[in-house]
């Protein structure tokens, strides 16, 4: 006789009794399904007792030594997550005050368990940032003096090392209210100008000289303050004050000034913002950077845009494009074109795409445009330029390219093949491996391979230069 279908209708008429039993048995032994378990059976109680578990389980893991495996950091996360959920649905409704507090303990726990656990990943900074999303769901409900939540606030952002309490400020700040942040800038302002002593150096080891110990110390301080006061200054909506924070050199640079624009942009004041960005632009003019600045870009068009300045507005376009290549800036571009006008400017872009020195960066335009039949012309036509190597863009350029363009698409899958075997990258012969087996599906739909080896060819002349590679052609063969 055939058995019913583990489903939730068929569990639910075993009934109670028999579902607990069931449940008692399946979390025997694991100290994880048990803790879920009890969760689940404090949802059921009063805030106030479902809080008393929640409390029992953070000190648990504040007191906690032992390293923290990948596996064990993610069952945490998780096991945190259901905490904060629970606290956002059963206790914060009923007693805001109460689930604040339960979210503060779980912040505060942050130090101890990044000391037992590498978080490279990000996953327990994701829960803190749940933490503190779910503060500021609840702040505008919170029943306590703001004066001295202005005092907790400032004394846990000098003790922040993991970064568990950034964002706190925004968050709270309709809770705290104008004697609130008034509390905060008084306690920062008079930190800022007390003296550094010798214990505040401690961090810093003996390394380095006393002086320098000192001006690190104070580098490090101020820089709290600092954002302290700018957090201050946007719940205040004081954009002069959040500007003061920053010498006019820190204005110019490309990490500050898109900020410094935005704010004065939603203050009104274009002109002004107009000008910080035209000095970061000429501080930057003539630096080597390998890496691109959008933010930059984009701060300076939003300025140009709100004074109206369509001429320089699309020529800045046009010249981010030309720069980078960048998908995005040549569609903001194109959409502010008279009609017809635009179509002979992705002709023109189109070609500068085509003969652009850097292969690799107008295949990344032809994905995010996107444009196979632009990829296959470059690919076809500049071949040898492919580098097997970036297969973080050919992957997904095969896959653009393999249903329109298989000879295109073939040219990049060899490229990766060939790039794997002449390193000895023996990791990835897995992946060549099924490469070579999408060369050979595309061999079906490719007629004429012109100046190109045929598929044939290729295998025979890749199983001549490397016939030891076996851990290769295994994969092959099989």
């Amino acid at each position: 006789m055939a058995g019913k279908a583990l489903n939730e209708k068929n569990l639910e008429a075993l009934g109670a009794k028999v579902l607990a039993e069931l449940l008692m048995d399946a979390v025997k032994g694991d100290a994880s399904r048990q803790r879920r378990v009890r969760m689940a059976l404090s949802s059921e109680q009063s805030p106030k007792e479902a809080a008393a578990d929640i409390r029992k389980r953070l000190a648990q893991i504040r007191r906690a030594k032992s390293w923290i495996s990948a596996r064990a950091q993610r069952t945490l996360a998780k096991e945190l997550t259901g905490l904060i959920a629970l606290t956002e649905t059963r206790i914060a409704p009923e007693i805001a005050d109460l689930g604040f507090d339960l979210l503060w303990s779980l912040l505060q726990i942050a130090p101890d368990i990044h000391a037992r656990t590498d978080d490279s990943n990000g996953t327990l900074g994701a829960v803190m940032n749940a933490a503190m999303k779910a503060i500021e769901t609840l702040a505008p409900r919170l029943e306590r003096d703001p004066e001295l939540l202005a005092d907790q606030v400032f004394d846990a952002l000098q003790d922040n090392g993991c970064g568990e309490f950034d964002g706190v400020i925004p968050a709270l700040s309709e809770a705290l209210s104008d004697a609130g942040l008034n509390t905060l800038k008084a306690r920062a302002k008079a930190a800022m100008d007390a003296p550094v002593t010798w214990d505040d150096t401690e961090y810093f080891g003996v390394s380095v000289s006393p002086e320098r110990r000192l001006e690190m110390a104070k580098d490090s301080r101020d820089r709290t303050l600092r954002m302290i006061l700018s957090d201050i200054a946007d719940a205040e909506g004081d954009v002069d004050a959040w500007l003061s924070q920053y010498s006019a050199q820190q204005l110019t640079y490309h990490t500050v000034a898109p900020d410094a624009a935005r704010r004065l942009l939603a203050a009104g004041r274009a002109g002004d913002a107009l000008r910080i960005m035209e000095n970061c632009i000429a501080a930057e003019h003539g630096k080597d950077r390998a890496f691109d600045t959008p933010d930059v870009d984009s701060a300076h068009f939003a300025c140009l845009e709100a004074l109206s300045k369509e001429d320089d507005l699309r020529r800045t376009m046009w010249t981010r494009f030309e720069t980078r290549l960048c998908a995005e800036t040549l569609r903001r571009y194109l959409s502010r074109l008279p009609d017809f006008d635009d179509d002979e400017a992705l002709l023109e872009a189109r070609a500068l795409v085509r003969t652009h020195p850097d292969l690799l960066q107008g295949l990344i335009f032809c994905l995010s445009w996107p444009d196979p039949e632009l990829a296959a012309d470059m690919i076809l036509s500049r071949q040898e330029e492919l580098d097997g190597n970036t297969y973080e863009v050919l992957t997904p350029a095969s896959e653009l390219l393999k249903a329109e363009h298989p000879l295109a698409a073939t040219l990049v899958w060899r490229s990766m093949i060939t790039f794997a075997l002449q390193n000895n990258r023996a990791k990835r012969y897995r992946h060549a491996a099924r490469h070579l087996a999408s060369c050979a599906q595309a061999d079906n739909a490719i007629t004429d391979y012109g100046a190109f080896q045929s598929h044939e060819a290729f295998v025979k002349n890749l199983r001549l230069a490397h016939p030891r590679k076996h851990a290769f052609w295994d994969k092959v063969d099989h």
